[in-house]
């Protein structure tokens, strides 16, 4: 069994200290019990700060995973966190996924499919990819915001072995929103049989007003933690794969799905 965490973040946090209060996450998720805790999409930085995210892009060996890897160290607690990453002179919107056992060491995943002119007119898409690290005795892929709303990403990523999604996420504030962090969210882990962690930010800054209800859904769809739609929260859950074989013995989606050829 695998304590994690979800920290839930404020949009109104100066970008100037937005690091420092992921890493105070990471320290009091290392508190509570976790070895591993989730951040949003874009934690490092801010989102709707504009064009001025293509400027401050970091390599994926820079400044924000170098201190996120000593914090790792520090706190011995894994991270995922999202990031504006510098691929090159390629902007992509990413995600560090940082192992406390190799600090030194991140793994990225860029996000695969953009959503609207904002994202557009300063990120490249990366296209559909599979990523999956091994962390705290998991395999975990990662998705970021827009591209969990497919289910065929959540799908790939657990026909390739993944025990848990992570899912970095800006999501604005409205209808749709809450039917997505409250509905869509439960429906992916159900239909792929996966741990799906969604880590949204929260209030407002300059460019958006987020919907916040980060949460953590089980295989068979229950919600194991959720947050509010405001302010910072860290939310917890303990994920145990092996407690959900009953669900995935009476829905098996992955096996039948290969079975009639639909993957």
């Amino acid at each position: 069994m695998t304590r994690i965490a979800v920290f839930q973040m404020s949009a109104a946090i100066d970008p100037a200290v937005r690091t420092a209060r992921v890493i105070e996450a990471m320290k009091e998720a290392a508190e509570g019990g976790a070895r591993l805790v989730i951040a949003p999409e874009l934690a490092l930085s801010g989102y709707g700060r504009g064009p001025v995210l293509a400027q401050e892009a970091q390599r994926p060996d820079g400044a924000w995973a170098r201190a996120l890897g000593a914090a790792a160290a520090r706190h011995d607690i894994s991270v995922i966190a999202g990031f504006p990453e510098d691929a090159g002179g390629t902007r992509h919107i990413s995600a560090l996924m940082i192992d406390r056992a190799a600090p030194d060491a991140a793994h990225v995943y860029r996000k695969g499919c953009l959503y609207g002119d904002y994202e557009r007119g300063i990120f490249t898409a990366a296209g559909p990819s599979t990523v999956i690290v091994p962390m705290e005795g998991l395999n975990v892929g990662c998705l970021i915001c827009y591209d969990v709303e497919f289910p065929e990403n959540v799908r790939r990523l657990a026909l390739a072995g993944a025990d848990l999604v992570a899912v970095p996420t800006a999501l604005p504030k409205g209808a749709p929103a809450e039917f997505i962090a409250r509905h869509t969210i439960r429906a992916r882990a159900f239909e792929s049989q996966v741990f799906v962690a969604y880590a949204d930010n929260a209030d407002a800054d300059e460019g958006f007003v987020y919907q916040g209800l980060s949460s953590i859904a089980a295989p068979d769809g229950a919600v194991l933690a959720e947050a509010g739609e405001s302010g910072d929260a860290l939310i917890f859950a303990d994920i145990d794969t092996a407690a959900f074989g009953p669900s995935r013995e009476a829905n098996p989606y992955l096996e039948d799905a290969a079975r009639q050829g639909l993957v």
